[in-house]
Protein backbone atom coordinates (compact mmCIF):
# COMPACT_ATOMS: atom_id res chain seq x y z
CA UNK A 1 0.00 0.00 0.00
CA UNK A 2 1.21 3.15 -1.14
CA UNK A 3 0.92 6.37 1.36
CA UNK A 4 -0.89 8.04 -1.83
CA UNK A 5 -3.66 5.01 -0.91
CA UNK A 6 -4.37 6.85 1.72
CA UNK A 7 -4.47 10.97 1.15
CA UNK A 8 -3.25 12.99 -2.17
CA UNK A 9 -0.07 14.46 -1.35
CA UNK A 10 0.48 17.71 -3.33
CA UNK A 11 2.73 17.36 -6.34
CA UNK A 12 6.80 17.62 -5.50
CA UNK A 13 8.01 21.08 -6.15
CA UNK A 14 11.72 20.80 -4.80
CA UNK A 15 13.80 18.88 -6.67
CA UNK A 16 16.48 16.52 -4.97
CA UNK A 17 19.92 17.97 -4.77
CA UNK A 18 23.10 18.09 -2.43
CA UNK A 19 21.57 20.26 0.48
CA UNK A 20 17.98 19.22 0.50
CA UNK A 21 16.53 16.75 2.75
CA UNK A 22 14.78 13.67 2.21
CA UNK A 23 11.67 12.70 5.11
CA UNK A 24 10.75 9.07 4.65
CA UNK A 25 7.13 8.38 4.07
CA UNK A 26 5.42 7.39 7.28
CA UNK A 27 5.07 3.59 7.05
CA UNK A 28 8.84 2.74 5.33
CA UNK A 29 9.19 -0.21 7.11
CA UNK A 30 13.25 -0.52 6.87
CA UNK A 31 14.85 -0.31 10.11
CA UNK A 32 17.46 2.27 8.80
CA UNK A 33 15.08 5.13 7.43
CA UNK A 34 11.82 4.57 9.42
CA UNK A 35 10.78 7.67 10.05
CA UNK A 36 14.31 9.17 9.21
CA UNK A 37 15.60 12.83 7.64
CA UNK A 38 18.90 12.19 5.34
CA UNK A 39 20.76 15.19 4.81
CA UNK A 40 21.64 14.62 0.82
CA UNK A 41 25.48 15.74 0.61
CA UNK A 42 25.70 14.22 -2.96
CA UNK A 43 23.00 13.68 -5.73
CA UNK A 44 23.84 12.89 -9.55
CA UNK A 45 23.98 11.35 -12.56
CA UNK A 46 26.04 8.57 -11.07
CA UNK A 47 24.00 8.23 -7.85
CA UNK A 48 23.53 9.53 -4.01
CA UNK A 49 25.11 9.92 -1.06
CA UNK A 50 23.77 11.46 1.91
CA UNK A 51 23.51 11.46 6.24
CA UNK A 52 20.83 10.03 8.58
CA UNK A 53 20.12 12.86 10.72
CA UNK A 54 17.84 11.78 13.36
CA UNK A 55 19.63 8.34 14.37
CA UNK A 56 21.45 9.32 17.80
CA UNK A 57 23.71 5.93 19.20
CA UNK A 58 25.32 6.16 22.03
CA UNK A 59 28.69 5.91 21.06
CA UNK A 60 31.46 8.98 21.62
CA UNK A 61 33.85 9.55 19.16
CA UNK A 62 36.86 8.52 21.28
CA UNK A 63 34.72 4.93 22.10
CA UNK A 64 34.57 4.37 18.11
CA UNK A 65 38.01 5.35 17.28
CA UNK A 66 41.55 4.24 18.28
CA UNK A 67 43.60 7.59 19.56
CA UNK A 68 40.42 9.99 18.92
CA UNK A 69 40.12 12.56 21.62
CA UNK A 70 37.28 13.02 23.80
CA UNK A 71 34.59 15.06 22.73
CA UNK A 72 30.94 15.37 24.49
CA UNK A 73 29.18 14.86 21.29
CA UNK A 74 27.31 11.03 20.59
CA UNK A 75 27.54 9.54 17.29
CA UNK A 76 24.56 8.88 15.09
CA UNK A 77 23.93 6.34 12.44
CA UNK A 78 24.21 7.76 8.92
CA UNK A 79 22.84 4.86 7.12
CA UNK A 80 23.63 1.35 6.06
CA UNK A 81 26.59 1.41 4.37
CA UNK A 82 30.27 1.00 5.43
CA UNK A 83 29.48 1.38 9.37
CA UNK A 84 32.94 1.00 9.56
CA UNK A 85 33.63 4.71 8.49
CA UNK A 86 33.05 8.08 10.27
CA UNK A 87 31.76 11.35 8.33
CA UNK A 88 30.90 14.25 9.46
CA UNK A 89 28.74 17.49 8.78
CA UNK A 90 30.56 21.39 9.82
CA UNK A 91 30.01 24.88 10.29
CA UNK A 92 34.06 25.22 10.30
CA UNK A 93 34.35 25.92 6.86
CA UNK A 94 38.21 26.50 5.22
CA UNK A 95 39.44 25.76 8.92
CA UNK A 96 39.21 22.23 8.20
CA UNK A 97 40.87 21.50 4.97
CA UNK A 98 39.44 19.82 1.91
CA UNK A 99 35.65 20.33 2.91
CA UNK A 100 32.82 19.96 1.07
CA UNK A 101 30.48 23.48 1.19
CA UNK A 102 27.26 21.19 0.66
CA UNK A 103 24.78 24.45 1.19
CA UNK A 104 25.39 27.81 2.86
CA UNK A 105 27.25 27.56 5.52
CA UNK A 106 27.33 23.71 5.95
CA UNK A 107 30.07 21.72 5.15
CA UNK A 108 31.08 17.97 4.83
CA UNK A 109 34.12 15.77 5.31
CA UNK A 110 37.29 17.22 5.98
CA UNK A 111 40.95 16.53 6.93
CA UNK A 112 40.42 14.56 10.04
CA UNK A 113 43.69 15.28 11.53
CA UNK A 114 42.43 19.02 11.90
CA UNK A 115 39.20 17.63 13.55
CA UNK A 116 41.17 15.96 16.44
CA UNK A 117 43.24 19.43 16.43
CA UNK A 118 40.13 21.52 16.69
CA UNK A 119 38.76 19.12 19.51
CA UNK A 120 41.84 19.46 21.67
CA UNK A 121 42.36 23.03 21.55
CA UNK A 122 38.79 23.48 22.33
CA UNK A 123 38.33 25.40 19.37
CA UNK A 124 35.47 22.67 17.83
CA UNK A 125 32.08 22.18 19.93
CA UNK A 126 29.32 19.51 19.96
CA UNK A 127 27.51 22.92 18.58
CA UNK A 128 29.45 23.15 15.44
CA UNK A 129 30.15 19.35 14.13
CA UNK A 130 28.00 16.42 13.55
CA UNK A 131 29.56 12.93 13.60
CA UNK A 132 28.59 10.08 12.11
CA UNK A 133 29.11 5.84 11.77
CA UNK A 134 28.09 5.07 8.07
CA UNK A 135 26.21 6.58 5.15
CA UNK A 136 23.68 6.37 3.25
CA UNK A 137 24.08 5.44 -0.79
CA UNK A 138 21.76 4.94 -3.52
CA UNK A 139 23.00 3.40 -7.08
CA UNK A 140 22.53 5.54 -10.18
CA UNK A 141 19.02 6.18 -11.05
CA UNK A 142 17.99 3.78 -7.18
CA UNK A 143 16.85 7.34 -5.61
CA UNK A 144 14.58 8.79 -8.14
CA UNK A 145 13.21 5.56 -8.59
CA UNK A 146 12.30 5.63 -4.56
CA UNK A 147 11.17 9.19 -5.35
CA UNK A 148 8.99 8.19 -7.94
CA UNK A 149 7.18 5.51 -5.75
CA UNK A 150 6.96 8.55 -2.69
CA UNK A 151 9.06 6.76 -0.36
CA UNK A 152 10.74 10.44 0.31
CA UNK A 153 9.31 13.99 0.72
CA UNK A 154 12.67 16.42 -0.46
CA UNK A 155 12.30 19.30 1.79
CA UNK A 156 14.95 22.53 2.04
CA UNK A 157 17.36 22.39 4.71
CA UNK A 158 18.60 25.28 6.93
CA UNK A 159 21.47 25.26 9.40
CA UNK A 160 18.85 25.46 12.44
CA UNK A 161 17.22 22.08 11.53
CA UNK A 162 20.44 20.56 11.76
CA UNK A 163 22.16 21.88 14.43
CA UNK A 164 19.61 23.42 16.43
CA UNK A 165 16.75 20.53 16.86
CA UNK A 166 16.66 17.44 19.30
CA UNK A 167 17.33 14.89 16.29
CA UNK A 168 14.53 12.39 17.14
CA UNK A 169 12.13 15.31 16.83
CA UNK A 170 13.59 16.05 13.27
CA UNK A 171 10.89 14.16 11.45
CA UNK A 172 8.21 14.80 13.18
CA UNK A 173 9.08 18.83 13.29
CA UNK A 174 9.75 19.05 9.92
CA UNK A 175 6.39 17.38 8.62
CA UNK A 176 4.73 19.97 11.15
CA UNK A 177 6.42 22.62 9.57
CA UNK A 178 5.00 22.00 6.30
CA UNK A 179 1.65 21.49 7.37
CA UNK A 180 -1.50 20.48 5.44
CA UNK A 181 -1.34 16.60 5.01
CA UNK A 182 2.60 16.23 5.75
CA UNK A 183 1.60 17.45 9.46
CA UNK A 184 -0.91 15.00 9.49
CA UNK A 185 1.35 12.19 8.46
CA UNK A 186 2.72 12.76 12.06
CA UNK A 187 -0.34 11.51 13.64
CA UNK A 188 -0.20 8.04 11.77
CA UNK A 189 0.71 4.69 13.15
CA UNK A 190 4.00 3.60 12.27
CA UNK A 191 2.19 0.48 11.22
CA UNK A 192 -0.46 1.15 8.80
CA UNK A 193 -2.24 -2.30 9.68
CA UNK A 194 -2.84 -1.08 13.07
CA UNK A 195 -4.90 1.35 12.49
Amino acid sequence: MEITDIFKLPEQKIKAKAGRLLISEPFMQDPYFKRSVVLLTEHNERGSFGLILNKPIPMYLNEAIENAPRFDSKLALGGPVQKETLHYLHLLGNKIPNSTEVMDGIYWGGDFETVKELIISGDLRPNNIRMFVGYSGWAEGQLNHEMESKSWIVAKASKELLFGKKPEKLWSEILKQMGGPYEYMVKLPEDPRLN
